[in-house]
């Protein structure tokens, strides 16, 4: 009998154990899967439990806050389209089920955001037709160029770019940007060309032929027919030549990717093709960005300090001198001489940097003409990664017209020498006003008409430092100094033009003052 009810006991707790672990195995877990709204649906019955919390891990491994309404999880930071997260749910199950099969469940799954794609980025509406670019599946956000679309309801899988394909917008392109929902960032742009049969225009550019190019911007060319067919197996050439390389995006479209110094700063870019060149204008460098270099490598009387140092690469200088980084600007020494001190002023082209960059080119061996092109840019840029600095002081000269006239060389914070000089007659004065030497030679000959008529021929002249047309500052013998007697050229004794000429390299300030 005991032999009989200890089996009849193991058999009844074999038996329990099995209808636990079936209950385990079998009672309902919680479900997760992808929403067609949300980040995620949860799923799970009422009599299985509820959901204690839900969790949500990005890419980056960081937590992502959500929130869940009516099954639904919502995220509450815009997450990027394709980003692959881990969605945790902790349930907890009801009391009279719970001593059986565990009073807490967790389910972990990876799901993948969704990504809205282009069907295709080369259109052929006909004429009058509205421009549409078409989705594979249904977004919430799009920005087209600079516009977005504000509520695009459940999701379009069309949506109209704003354009009727006729007459001059029988031809174009425009660059669309979507989000699959509407808690996602919108995707990097993408370029949608669209050509009419028959119209003149067998070509699209972006940025458009005419415009500007950014320094490291793409150029693209989607043409009407494919590539091949309209190129073969040349490639467009851009002058002046550009580093960088070309890539087919598709049958239709190629474009140019620039690297180093990309487009330049401030030059023209033109693509010679089959039968027509195509022109754009590079970008301007920023005047603020052009002093903040003068003034770091040493041809402005101010001295530069940044707020940040970004890290000293040639992309990173040809992005500053389009957008300037901030600082301050001091100067560099402690007197400046008045007159000097009115002519500078940070951001704005003025005499002073345009004295700088003249002195800056003739170092260079460039045309001394005070413009900042593309030569003159990448020439600064690959001084300023270097660090190569003029170890000169900022020279300045002002002659005061009042008598008894007289020179006054300024250098380095210190005036170094004054002396007598002589400017023009009333019939030929001396120009008054702030220029740049333009012209710097030891010994020269002039020549000219006097104010009877009669000419001049002077061989021979020393000293000679050129700033305004024919006025200059330079070494004359006359019986005596102070008072106007030149044709409008201010006149030294012979040391006195002697000791200044060295001070005065090209690009140095002149100014004359009553």
């Amino acid at each position: 009998m005991l032999r009989v009810w200890v089996l009849g006991t193991v058999v009844l707790a074999v038996a329990v154990a099995g209808l636990a672990g079936a209950a385990v195995l079998a009672w309902p877990t919680v479900g997760i899967a992808a929403s067609p709204t949300g980040l995620a649906n949860v799923s799970l019955p009422g009599y299985a439990g509820h959901v204690e919390q839900v969790s949500v891990i990005g890419a980056d491994g960081k937590e992502v806050p959500v929130g869940v309404r009516r099954g639904v999880v919502w995220p509450h930071v815009r997450l990027t389209a394709g980003e692959r997260v881990a969605v945790t749910v902790e349930v907890r199950r009801p009391s009279w089920i719970g001593w059986l099969v565990g009073r807490h469940a967790e389910r972990k799954e990876t799901l993948v955001t969704p990504v809205a794609h282009v069907r295709s980025t080369f259109l052929r509406p006909k004429r009058g037709q509205v421009v549409a670019v078409r989705f594979a599946e249904p977004v919430s956000r799009v920005r087209i160029g600079r516009s977005t679309h504000p509520k695009l309801g459940a999701g379009r899988s069309v949506v109209p770019l704003g354009v009727v394909a006729a007459g001059a917008a029988s031809t174009g392109t425009r660059t669309v940007s979507v989000a699959a929902r509407r808690w996602e960032t919108l995707s990097e742009p993408v370029r949608v060309s669209w050509f009419v049969a028959g119209a003149r225009t067998r070509l699209v550019s972006d940025p458009a032929v005419g415009s500007r190019l950014r320094p490291h911007g793409a150029l693209t060319l989607t043409f009407a027919q494919p590539v091949a067919e309209v190129l073969g197996s040349r490639l467009p050439l851009l002058q002046p030549a550009v580093p960088g390389r070309w890539k087919q995006v598709d049958t239709h479209t190629l474009t140019f990717q620039p690297t180093g110094f990309g487009f330049g700063l401030g030059g023209t870019v033109r693509a010679r093709l089959p039968g027509q060149t195509l022109t754009w204008t590079a970008a301007q460098g920023s005047t603020l960005r052009l002093q903040e270099i003068l003034a770091r490598l040493g041809y402005l009387p101010v001295r530069w300090r940044p707020a940040a140092d970004p890290p000293p690469t040639i992309a990173t200088e040809v992005s500053a001198a389009v957008s300037p980084p901030p600082g301050t600007f001091s100067w560099r020494y402690p007197k400046i001489p008045p007159s000097l001190r009115e002519l500078w002023k940070p951001g704005h082209w003025n005499v002073v940097t345009q004295g700088a960059v003249m002195r800056f080119e003739d170092e260079h061996a460039l045309a001394a003409d005070g413009v900042a092109g593309p030569q003159v840019w990448r020439a600064l840029i690959r001084d300023d990664l270097v660090g190569r600095r003029v170890s000169a002081g900022y020279s300045y000269v002002f002659v005061h017209e009042t008598v008894p006239q007289s020179l006054s060389l300024w250098h380095a914070g210190r005036v170094v020498l004054t002396s007598p000089g002589n400017t023009g007659i009333a019939q030929a004065p001396t120009a008054p006003g702030t220029w740049p030497v333009f012209e710097h030679i030891s010994v020269g000959r002039m020549s000219g008409t006097n104010p009877d008529g009669t000419h001049y021929d002077d061989p021979g002249v020393r000293w000679i430092s050129y700033f305004h047309g024919g006025d200059a500052l330079h070494a004359f013998p006359r019986a005596s100094y102070g008072t106007p007697q030149s044709l409008g050229c201010v006149e030294l004794p012979e040391d006195a033009a002697a000791q200044v000429w060295p001070y005065t390299p090209i690009g140095t300030l002149v100014t004359i003052e009553s």
